[in-house]
């Protein structure tokens, strides 16, 4: 079993309540098993800030499907001129004995670029994000424990660690450690802190707006947030706009050569 963490772990249902004396590993299985919607549309603010304020925006178009168990999603740079017609495709297997497969197109190169499992530990265009973060993580391939309960805006949730257990898994999402704030009524993760496993840099994501889109909770602003001995390095914002479901979508939307051919 695989559940979204960060990045696409932006919408989920309402879960009825049954939370009395559930394990961890419980809980982060209810929160891989939300429904997130299906043929998904929306338009993304992306904003790069560095330590000085400095700040750049991208403006991005989602395009997500359900094929049986498996997640396929399509991203498409719309501005500004210097990534414009980029492209990102994964395709998110359910099946974790399945290397889930992602392609970066880049207009520059004219073709697109298979990312290894070795590169997804690294930054995706420049953000916070990394292309590990754009997939969902295999439940066994972690040991999980409650922490404690804590309130994140108003909400109760559980603080779950989660620790890879193998250096594989370390190596592929690039964190040692995460711990995950959990809502207790909807069990989304709505923060949580990594590890990175190299370089002595913790990230902090946070989702500070959460709505009910066609009664799917969607979390419409994200950030995540790299730090080291305390102090900011870099900050990405993300904030989502014109959220749509069970739109027509064909399978051919989600193909390399539409990655290629852009909108």
């Amino acid at each position: 079993m695989k559940y979204l963490w960060f990045f696409a772990v932006l919408m989920i249902t309402l879960l009825p309540l049954q939370a009395a004396n559930l394990t961890a590993r419980q809980i982060m299985e209810r929160v891989d098993d939300r429904d997130d919607g299906d043929n998904g549309v929306s338009d993304m603010v992306m904003t790069l800030i560095d330590k000085r304020g400095n700040k750049r925006a991208r403006k991005i178009r989602n395009y997500t499907k359900d094929k049986g168990e498996d997640k396929q999603r399509i991203m498409f740079f719309m501005a500004p001129a210097d990534v414009k017609d980029t492209g990102f495709l994964t395709y998110d297997y359910d099946d974790y004995s399945k290397d889930d497969d992602q392609w970066l197109y880049l207009p520059a190169l004219g073709k697109s670029k298979r990312i290894a499992s070795s590169d997804k530990s690294g930054s995706f265009m420049g953000s916070d994000f990394n292309y590990s973060d754009m997939t969902s993580k295999n439940l066994d391939a972690y040991d999980f424990r409650i922490l404690n309960e804590k309130e994140v805006r108003g909400a109760k949730t559980w603080v779950i660690e989660a620790i890879p257990k193998t250096a594989e898994e370390i190596d592929e999402t690039g964190y040692s450690k995460s711990v995950l704030f959990v809502r207790q009524d909807n069990y989304m993760v709505v923060r949580a802190v990594l590890w990175v496993s190299e370089g002595g840099r913790i990230k902090y994501m946070d989702s500070p707006k959460i709505e009910q889109i066609d009664g799917i909770w969607v979390a419409t602003k994200q950030t995540m947030t790299t730090k080291k001995n305390r102090r900011m390095v870099h900050k990405t914002e993300l904030n989502f706009y014109n959220i749509k479901f069970n739109q027509p979508l064909d399978q051919e939307m989600f193909s390399l050569r539409r990655l290629e051919k852009g909108l």
